[in-house]
């Protein structure tokens, strides 16, 4: 039977939890302080500790500080309040979750049901650690290469923690499967992953998809519905695109996340949220809370733990182990199998990748139907010439001249260059191999950023969808960029007039 101990010297607490603990068919002992609990854990190591931070005789936090003490316990914190400092020093002393009292039933017991061993969780991420090299993945994400090792070694830390992670990079970077792995390897693996792209969902729909509503709440509303945090009880809720959020929504989630608790729209009965929330977004994260995007307390509360994904041309090594990947993918998928050869792998090795992992996935189907035979070439895929951004900053004035991203398997538009402001000292089109654009050194990165999408925009003749790829950002992001940058001119245009 699974064996909790108790730390904690409030009586009346301790009999409450005893019970509820007890009911779940856990053996149950009781310590008051921090000797009794060495003393306990040395004569029956739980397989729980439900650490209360102060004793009497000192911090909870001290039975951290004999590392094999608690190495093969799973250690929950008992604190009178959540907060940020308490989450991240939970996940650094090595706690799994922490509960905030008065105690939840139901969080209590969504915490019980997911005891784990830490032996456990510590065995398979070394299993997938030491494969590595010969399987070239760790859980779904493919790659050996350093910038890869890092978020590997960042997800096996955070894994078996319950704090909560925000993945930031570009899009088609991989950052769903990082929160899926995050979540295969947690303690909430046997509950569901669910994945919600905030910025495909419209904005009057959003509240009721998230938080579920009530019969009648609203027209059309002719049946209860549950919502995203519902449905991902006891799991995971991976929350893509989070910046897209309307603002006033995200008060809400914050409010969830610092009460665990939330209401179905036209509800009045607050309803329990057992999820742990990973967050991600292709925005830089401080320029979004700049541009009024994201609450800057909603950043903090989510970003306890930030992984940062790196851009495939930043680790081209990993592309023909990639390809190769993909193309059994798609060989399995419809049942002949082709390889590439090494002219065609070197030569994906040079292209710059401006939609990251998914546009190398996208090539490599491309090239795998237009490959006659079992052998797949070069022919149908990327080139690398003028694929490098390129940029110039000019002696004779503090600007920047970043090159127009080249497009996959498409050729190159003809016509010159958006140019924004002050171009003087820019070098003359001919040097360039491409259309650019110039901004002043000193410009906003949100300045640089739409100047940048309708320069692309004007380049691929407004065709939106090549626009988007080349970016490496999803339709839906680039409509609601363009909403922004005509509601923006707009306002421009009411002030010039008065």
């Amino acid at each position: 039977m699974t064996h909790a101990l108790i730390v904690d010297d409030d009586v009346d607490s301790v009999a409450t939890l005893q019970e509820l603990i007890a009911s779940e068919k856990f053996t149950v002992s009781v310590a008051h302080t921090l000797r009794d609990a060495r003393r306990h854990i040395a004569l029956q190591q739980p397989d729980v500790v439900l650490l209360d931070l102060q004793l009497p005789d000192g911090n909870g936090m001290e039975l951290f500080q004999d590392p094999q003490l608690v190495a093969n316990s799973e250690v929950v914190l008992i604190t009178g309040h959540a907060s940020l400092d308490t989450s991240i020093q939970a996940l650094r002393m090595g706690a799994a979750d922490y509960l905030v009292k008065p105690i939840n039933i139901t969080q209590l017991q969504g915490v019980l049901s997911r005891v784990m061993k830490p032996a456990a969780l510590q065995a398979e991420v070394a299993d997938l650690t030491a494969n590595l090299a010969h399987s070239g993945h760790f859980g779904l994400l493919w790659g050996r290469t350093a910038p890869m090792q890092r978020i590997y070694e960042q997800i096996s830390r955070v894994a078996g923690t319950s704090v909560s992670v925000f993945i930031n990079g570009e899009s088609g970077t991989g950052k769903e499967l990082v929160a899926q792995t995050v979540h295969d390897l947690s303690r909430r693996r046997k509950k569901p992953f669910l994945a919600v792209n905030c910025g495909a969902i419209s904005p009057n729909l959003i509240e009721s998809e998230i938080f579920g509503h009530e019969k009648g709440a609203f027209t059309g509303a002719d049946k209860q519905h549950e919502g995203f945090f519902e449905r991902a009880s006891g799991g995971t809720l991976f929350l893509d695109e989070l910046t897209e959020m309307p603002m006033e929504l995200q008060v809400k989630l914050l409010r969830v996340l610092e009460t665990g608790r939330f209401m179905r729209v036209g509800s009045t009965t607050t309803l329990d949220a057992d999820v742990r929330v990973i967050a991600a977004s292709n925005r830089p994260l401080l320029q979004a809370v700049q541009a009024g995007k994201l609450r800057e307390d909603l950043l903090y509360r989510l970003n306890v733990f930030p992984i940062e994904m790196p851009p495939l041309r930043d680790r081209l090594d990993d592309v023909p182990l990639l390809a190769d990947h993909f193309l059994r993918q798609i060989a399995a998928k419809e049942g002949k199998n082709k390889r590439f050869t090494a002219k065609a792998l070197a030569q994906l090795q040079t292209y710059h990748w401006p939609g990251n992992v998914r546009e190398l996935r996208n090539a490599v189907q491309r090239a795998y139907v237009m490959a006659a035979g079992e052998v797949v070439d070069e022919q149908w895929l990327p080139k690398g010439e003028g694929a490098e951004p390129q940029s110039t900053a000019a002696s004779s004035a503090a600007s920047t001249t970043i090159a127009a991203p080249a497009a996959p398997a498409a050729p190159a538009a003809s016509g010159t260059g958006y140019a924004a402001h002050g171009t003087a000292g820019a070098p003359p089109a001919s040097e360039s191999s491409g259309p650019s654009v110039t901004m002043p050194l000193g410009s906003s990165m949100a300045q640089v950023e739409k100047a940048f999408i309708l320069a692309t925009l004007q380049h691929y003749k407004h065709h939106k969808e090549q626009t988007a790829a080349v970016l490496g950002i999803s339709l839906k992001t680039l409509y609601n960029r363009l909403k922004e940058y005509a509601a923006e001119d707009a306002a421009a245009a009411d002030k010039a007039a008065q």
